[in-house]
């Protein structure tokens, strides 16, 4: 199987686990993020506990994540509106679902998509995505702009985690084994990308409602 996915252009980082390097055409996302964020723009969403995230964050496709004093969840519809999250971009789509069948995930059905967007010093703590019906499908996730250092622990959130630098165009993709791992982002660096001026833009892509 590592001679399979080394050929195809992917590292395998662990079981279940799988890096793109140069995989996006970051400016094209970038537009259609643009596109995204005229029907449903940034916010920083509150924890649970009434803490403001660092970082911003909107969504497309039929679910979209929110967070609030209600919990952690996904719903139909922006809160911030009410009205229907953007339609999930067909070429994103087709590119989550190629990714994650070349690295083993074949029949992904991705219905949300979640885009952050880091200023300089955002981070997210590491977490599990434990949201959504059917663990049996993968998690995409794409970078864009500022690199950022990703770091994931194993299925307890303690020791000190693995760190890989994530550049803009990369792509991770995981699920199987390493489905509930518990991944975060270090705080992102100064600096400023061509593209995406001081930002890293992550869009990621799951199976949030049941099949």
């Amino acid at each position: 199987m590592t001679d399979l996915f080394a050929a195809s252009g992917a590292e395998e980082l662990g079981p279940g686990m799988f890096l793109w390097r140069s995989a996006l055409d970051a400016g094209s996302y970038l537009r259609s993020i643009g596109d995204v964020a005229q029907r449903a723009p940034f916010r920083h969403m509150l924890t649970p506990g009434g803490r403001r995230m660092s970082v911003a964050m909107t969504n497309c496709g039929a679910l979209g994540w929110v967070s609030d004093a209600r919990g952690y969840r996904y719903a139909d519809t922006d809160p911030d509106s009410g009205q229907a999250w953007p339609p999930m971009p067909e070429r994103w789509r087709l590119e989550a679902v190629r990714l994650a069948a070349g690295s083993g995930f074949d029949g992904f059905l991705p219905d949300a998509c979640l885009i952050n967007r880091y200023a300089i010093g955002a981070r997210m703590t590491a977490h599990q995505d434990r949201n959504e019906h059917d663990y049996s499908q993968p998690i995409v996730s794409l970078s864009l702009g500022l690199p950022a250092s990703f770091a994931f622990h194993g299925l307890a959130r303690s020791g000190r985690p693995r760190r890989v630098r994530l550049e803009s165009g990369d792509a991770l993709v995981w699920g199987g084994p390493a489905r509930l791992y518990f991944h975060g982002v270090q705080p992102v660096g100064p600096g400023h990308d061509l593209l995406c001026g001081p930002f890293r833009y992550n869009i990621t892509f799951r199976r949030a409602g049941p099949a």
